[in-house]
């Protein structure tokens, strides 16, 4: 009896080890290599692009047309009351600033715009590193641009890679580029 139940407490030890050692798995991942990858990464240039034309030069056009406007306004002194100017000298003001520091403004605008469209497939990228890390039996997965030195793990992007059903491009060549972020 003693020896039966030695055998399953040794059985049990080694189930528990077992387990144990594949949590501590690990393996690593560029998540923006991944996400380069994807396709839907390509159209977000396109996308900015369109962004920019229809709703930022307009915007320009139309900040640069009311500084015009009230200008011609302020200049003509005899049809404009006093307090009126005094109103149109401080919008005038605004309006020149935002003239001035157009190209600033514009890309914080074209960044915040960038990464609200990368965010979905950022979410798309790092659910399938999450079901590939529980379907392979990963403990650890590191971003792979973040960690210095790191225990010895695996490269799960061409697994990730097959579950997002996009193509690793041969050694040597890049997956393709996009702005920023």
């Amino acid at each position: 009896m003693k020896k039966i139940t030695a055998i399953i407490v040794l059985a049990a030890s080694l189930m528990i080890a077992g387990k144990t050692q594949a949590q501590n798995k690990t393996g690593y991942i560029s998540v923006d290599q991944i996400v380069l990858l994807m396709p839907e990464t390509g159209k977000i240039d396109s996308l900015l692009g369109l962004f920019e034309k229809d709703s930022l030069n307009p915007q320009l056009n139309y900040i640069v047309g009311e500084y015009q406007r009230k200008d011609s306004m302020y200049r003509d002194s005899l049809k404009t009351p006093a307090t009126v100017r005094k109103t149109l000298e401080t919008e005038l003001q605004n309006l020149i600033y935002q003239i001035q520091n157009w190209d600033n403004i514009k890309q914080q605008v074209i960044q915040n715009k960038q990464e609200q469209l990368l965010r979905p497939i950022y979410d798309k990228a790092y659910k399938a590193i999450q079901e590939v890390a529980k379907e392979k039996g990963y403990g650890y997965v590191y971003a792979k641009e973040s960690l210095l030195v790191a225990p010895p793990g695996d490269d799960i992007l061409p697994f990730v890679a097959d579950k997002l059903k996009v193509k690793i491009p041969p050694p040597g060549k890049t997956a393709g580029t996009r702005t920023g972020n």
